[in-house]
Parts: C-alpha cells; structure tokens; sequence
C-alpha cells in the first residue's frame, strides 16, 4: 500500500540572505525577522507557503538560529496563521557559508523525498504555487533531466532594485536557454547574447521585463547537482554552470511565470524594503494588507481613506495623517506632526512638531520634538532626541541614542563602539558620534582585479544600497511592456537625456557604452572621429566636447553615495586612453579647462570638488601646469569669483613650485 501514499508537499526557506545590505540591523538579529509594515519577513513567507498547501517546511538558517527557532515556537503556540496544517523545522549548519553550502548540506541531510519548493525568507507573494508545482511534475515526467523551474514576475515599475533579469526562453516548452541579471544604477541600450542561443533554438522568445522574487520549484536530482559541483555557491552559479554544461551535466531549467494579477517580490536591499512596503500599504500583495490578521488572526487596524491603517490603540492627537501610513498599537504622536508615507512600529513615542516622510519605524522607537526624518529605518528601542534631521538613506541601529541637534544622511548608525568582521576576525574601532551613536562604514573595497593604489583618489567602493526618491508615485509608474511614446516623453521629464541626434549626445553615448562594456579605446576614437565628420566639427568643439561627455556620464552625475572624487577615478581609468588623443597640445588642454568650467557650472558635486579635480588632471598629465595658470588668468574676477576661490589654493601651489623650479635651473 506504500505506492498509494499521497505525497507530502515539501518547501524549504533559506532565512540568511542579504547580510551586508541591511547591516547594521543583520548585525543584531537575523534578517529573516526584521519587520516588514510590522510583519517580520519570515511571516510572509510562511503564509506563502500555506496558502500553496505546503505541509512540510525546512527554515535553513546558520545565523542566530536560536532567535529564528523561539520565534517559530511563539508563533505555533500563538495559532499564527501560517502554523495551521504545516509542520515547520528550523535546521542549519555550522560551516554554512553560502547558499550553495545549505543546498549541500540539505542533501547530506535526506531531509528532502521530493520535488520541493524554495524561496528565501525575504520573498513577499501571494500566489498560489500549486499549478507551477504541478506544471514542474508534469515537465519531469518528459523530460527526466529537469532540475528546476525558475518563478518569473512582469516588471510592474521602472526602479532598479537587483531583482531584474533578461532571460531567452524556448516559446515551444519553456525552456530556459540565457539567463543575464541586470545591475541596479543603470539603463541597457542594448543587450548582448551568445549567437548559439538562435542557432540552435527555431523559437526563442526574449524577456528583459522581468522580476526574479527567488521562488524555484527543485527536482530531487537539483540537490545533488550542488553536492557534484562545489563551484555552485549561489542560485546564479547554479543557473549559469547548467546552462553551459546541460550537455555534460544532463540537466535543464524550465521558466514558468507569475499571472498578472498575483504578487512577489524579493526584499534583498534598502531600496526593496521601501518599494515592497508601499505596495502592501497600496493593496497590491492581497490579502497581505496590514488590516487583514497576518499573524495573529485578528484585525489589529482601521483601514481608513488614503490608505491610513490605525490601531484603536495607537494614540494620535491633532496629527496630519497625509497618505500610506500605519501605526501600530501603544503608539502615540503629539500634536502638530506630520507623517506620511511611513510606517510606525508597536509603542513608539513621537512628539510635537516633527515631520516624517518615507520612514519606517521599529518597536519602542522615541523621536523627541522637531525632528525631521526621511527616507530613514530606526531599529528598535532607538532614540532620536530633540531637533534633529535623519534623511537620505540613514538607518539606525536597535538602542541606540542620536544626540539633539544632529544633521545625518546616508549614515548608518550602530550603539556599539566596535565591530569584529567575521573574516579575520578583526576588531574596527567606529567613529563616534555620540554615547550611544557610532557610525559604521557601508563601504566594502572595490574592484579586486584592480591593484593599483592611487595617492589622490580611492579605490571604487560597493555600497550598501540606500533608500531616497527613486519611487515614482504610482500612477506614474511606466510598465516596461506596452511601452508608449507619451511614456517615454514622461520618463525623459524627470531623467533629462542628452540629445543623442547631436554630437555631444552622440559622445556621451559611446563613452557611456565604452565605459560599462570596457570597450578599447582606440575603437572608441574611431566612433567619436566619425561622428565628429558626420557633424563637421572643429577640433576645438571635440576636444571640449569629448572632456564634456565623460563628465556629463550618468556614473559621474549621480555617483554612489555623492562621492564624484571616486566616479571621476574609475571614468579616467578606463576612458583616459581617449581623452589623452584629443587633449595634447596647450591650445587643447585649455579647451579641456573650458570644459570643466560648464561642468563646474552644472554639477554641484564637482563644484564642490573643483581644486581636487583640476589637481588630479594637473597629477594625471591630462593638463599642464602652465594650462591651469593661463586658465585661472582668463577667469573674470566678478563672474568666476568663487571658481577662482576654490582654486586659489592649488593656483599658489603651482606658483611656487615653478618659482623652485627656476631657482633650481639659476643654480645649474
């Protein structure tokens, strides 16, 4: 009778991910139970999982495993509602690294008896897998080397959160043939696929307007081919080594994707966080609305218009309550705030006269009077004091304590004076801001290929993604598919492109290319030569032209975390080769000068650093020091007056230097 048992249905939930972008908050907990519009994250994904008839759950979690196992317990001695008819396990390892080492480990383990489900811990859906499950079975039958099926959503926005991918799928069965994850900051012109994809496929559709929320359907076999294959160490690797040796490996990966009315996204940065809690506040992840029971099975908000969401034992006085807010019981807010587009956790302490925009406040959190805070998180139990201002991307740590009258942005804050990185187990003393306040760096090193070591600028730092006004309101949101002219028209309203039809617009083109594609430079000289032909343009217009478009680069315009220094290094590197064809003689390098006076005059973030910039051309041998001399002659006094101040200093520098020179040269 043991061939007509019915099969249980399997999941496992991998709970450490994204360490680094939510620190400092993954530095004090698990990631997997920081709230989400004051649901832990870990809730979602198991009420996910229950509504796709799951019965079996794995939590896989190497990190504070403890935490993770008493919040399970509170919730199953709590009837929450993900605890009815599935049994959750919470395993893990001590050596687990990675994801491909739980897979791993998994498989060591037996635990799995068949096809299962995986998602992360940090998934927000509401679909139902079950078809998609059903789907994976029935593609199994045919086709024995299947190892997984790949859960796809349409792209519903047009904001960058390092979800997207471009993919090539065969139209006849689904299967996946390319698979390309699109970085965040950037905007494709064009993509770039293996010819062998067409060659060998006669139908072959194309989707870059894709979310990956990180939900798989797993054969049997998908956990052994991570114990084969020890290079596995993410689910990209995975994907990538199958698609390159499905011969050898005789295995292959189906696609399946999301009807348009059902919901997932991935929370894997700042950023996401932001963009997934709008969407549960505006109702699109139904029935995950904060006024329905999530977790305890009872309605803890009055829904109201503007999507307001208020406990009956949240406390508001005379508070201007604009649009998407939710406060959670015990809370209270003084007279004369302002709070909009925010979400405040269970007992928070808000007093009068502050304003709160995009911020996302933990349990226990006191802000005290005329305060401003912005497109910030606050972890638990932290306290803000009089009259400060908390903006751009800032995120503070559980208990610690901001000083009054303290200005913050794009600052991560911990309570804690030191930190001990888990790779050499090194302790990092942190500047000090405060008794309570210390401000940890979000910068890890940069490209690791690149060992030069530069005296005047660093290296190009990786930098924890940060919340801001990337947003759009939702009836501006342009769907990548059915894209229209008038959309189009918006999209440049907000971004202003150059002109490509121009040859400035031309120049910034095939630099910006050239710069992400690391294209050779002599080519690049040949495409801006023969524009420069099709444009009859003087040498002069090129040379400032050239000079122009690597400043006017989007990597330069809007760098990570403002710092123009590094942006303007890393453009030089690779770019430098072509500004050096054009910039050689006096004549050309003051066309470069001119140049940079426009960009002086349009990017406050280069007029901020105008000295260190014309400093590291003058270091770079890409102007002389005669040039730079001339230049600040030409300059007028009343026009250029504050040009000439930042420049006064380098100027008298150079003065001097060459008064050495030919006192030296009188010597001899």
């Amino acid at each position: 009778m043991a061939q007509f048992e019915k099969e249980i249905v399997q999941a496992v939930l991998i709970a450490d991910n994204n360490v680094w972008n939510f620190k400092p908050l993954s530095d004090e907990g698990s990631t997997a139970l920081v709230p989400l519009v004051n649901v832990r994250m870990l809730d979602y994904a198991l009420m996910a999982l229950n509504r796709s008839g799951v019965e079996e759950v794995f939590v896989y979690t190497s990190l504070y495993r403890s935490s993770i196992r008493e919040h399970i317990r509170a919730g199953i001695a709590t009837d929450a509602a993900w605890s009815f008819k599935m049994t959750v396990h919470v395993i893990g390892g001590e050596g687990c690294r990675c994801f491909g080492d739980a897979m791993r480990d998994l498989d060591n383990k037996a635990l799995i008896r068949g096809h299962f489900i995986l998602l992360g811990a940090d998934t927000v859906t509401n679909a139902d897998l079950r078809p998609v499950l059903e789907q994976h079975k029935r593609q199994a039958k045919f086709d024995k080397g299947t190892a997984a099926t790949l859960v796809f959503k349409e792209c519903a926005n047009n904001v960058r959160t390092g979800n997207e991918v471009l993919i090539a799928v065969d139209r006849r069965n689904d299967r996946l043939h390319y698979h390309q994850r699109l970085r965040m900051h950037h905007k494709e012109n064009r993509y770039q696929l293996p010819l062998d994809v067409f060659l060998g496929n006669s139908c072959v559709a194309l989707h870059h307007n894709l979310l990956d929320p990180q939900i798989a359907i797993g054969s049997p076999s998908m956990l052994s081919l991570f114990n084969d294959n020890f290079d596995f160490q993410t689910r990209d690797d995975f994907v990538r080594g199958l698609l390159i040796n499905e011969e050898l490996l005789d295995s292959r990966i189906y696609v399946a994707l999301l009807p348009a009315a059902q919901y997932a996204h991935k929370v894997n940065n700042w950023p996401a966080y932001q963009l997934v809690s709008r969407d549960i506040i505006n109702r699109w992840a139904y029935p995950f609305v904060p006024d329905i029971g999530l977790y305890k099975l009872q309605q803890e908000y009055v829904f109201h218009k503007d999507n307001i969401y208020k406990s009956p034992e949240a406390h508001v006085s005379k508070v201007a309550l604009l649009q998407n807010v939710v406060i959670e019981a015990g809370s209270h807010v003084d007279s004369g705030s302002v709070i909009s587009d925010s979400v405040i956790g269970a007992n928070c302490r808000i007093g009068k006269n502050c304003r709160l925009t995009n911020a996302f406040l933990m349990a226990d959190v006191t802000v005290m009077d005329n305060c401003r805070l912005e497109h910030c998180v606050v972890g638990e139990g932290a306290i803000i004091n009089e009259d400060c201002d908390v903006s751009a991307g800032c995120v503070l740590g559980a208990k610690s304590v901001l000083p009054a009258k303290t200005t913050l942005a794009k600052t991560l804050i911990t309570r804690t004076p030191s930190r001990r990185r888990s790779d050499d187990e090194v302790v990092v003393e942190l500047k000090s801001i405060g008794p309570h306040a210390y401000i940890v760096s979000d910068l890890t090193t940069g490209d690791p290929e690149d060992s030069e070591c530069e005296d005047l600028l660093p290296q190009q730092p990786l930098s924890i993604p940060k919340m801001g006004d990337l947003l759009a309101p939702l009836d501006e949101i342009s769907y990548c598919s059915d894209f229209s002219e008038d959309d189009e028209d918006a999209s440049r309203a907000v971004t202003p492109l150059p002109d490509d039809t121009s040859f400035p617009g031309r120049s910034i083109d095939s630099l910006t290319r050239g710069f992400r594609e690391k294209s050779n430079p002599d080519f690049l000289v040949l495409e801006i030569n023969s524009s420069r032909y099709a444009y009859n343009m003087s040498l002069k217009e090129v040379n400032f032209n050239v000079v122009k478009a690597v400043f006017g680069m989007q990597s330069i315009v809007e760098p990570a975390n403002d710092n123009v220094l590094v942006a303007i290094n890393a453009a030089f590197k690779q770019l430098g080769p072509v500004v050096s064809n054009y910039i050689k003689s006096e004549d050309s390098m003051m066309d470069c000068l001119k140049a940079l006076e426009d960009v002086y005059e349009e990017n406050h973030l280069v007029r901020g650093k105008i000295s260190q910039i014309v400093h590291y051309l003058y270091d770079k041998d890409f102007v002389s020091e005669s040039a730079i001399q001339a230049w600040y002659a030409q300059l007028d006094e009343e026009e250029h007056a504050h040009l000439r101040q930042s420049l006064a200093k380098l100027v008298a520098w150079l003065d001097q230097s060459s008064e050495e020179d030919d006192d030296e040269e009188d010597d001899d």
